[in-house]
This record gives structure tokens, C-alpha cells and sequence, in this order.
């Protein structure tokens, strides 16, 4: 699974991810009330599993790397 999802998101990136999918998924209950704020599933989802499909397109990576002892 991490070949398909790698880990490729930083803590403060998902932090902020999961905090705006929330609120653009609130729009979609609350304040206007449009379709548009179901968008908040993406970044709220991402945030949660760690790992942006866009991010692994474009060779990005915001997860701090981790040593690894031989």
C-alpha cells in the first residue's frame, strides 16, 4: 500500500489540509449551503491518510525524511 499512498504529506501540511477540508465541508451544511463545499473531502481525506496523489505526480514531498540506521 505504500508504493499506491506514500507518505508524502508533513505534519503542519496535513494540519492545515484537514483544517480546511473542514471547513469547505462545513459550507456544504452550513453558511450558503452549495455542492461546492463537498470539494473539503479532498483535502480533509488527504490529510488524514498522509499522502496527495498530486503530490506524488509532481515528485513533491513535505514529510521530513527519517534516517535509517545500517
Amino acid at each position: 500500500m505504500t508504493k499506491l499512498l506514500p507518505r508524502n504529506e508533513g505534519t503542519a501540511d496535513r494540519v492545515l489540509r484537514v483544517i480546511l477540508g473542514v471547513g469547505l465541508l462545513s459550507l456544504a451544511f452550513f453558511g450558503p449551503q452549495t455542492p461546492w463545499g463537498w470539494i473539503g473531502l479532498v483535502p480533509l481525506v488527504t490529510g488524514l491518510i498522509g499522502s496527495c496523489p498530486l503530490y506524488t505526480l509532481l515528485g513533491l514531498n513535505t514529510c521530513p525524511m527519517t534516517m535509517k540506521s545500517s
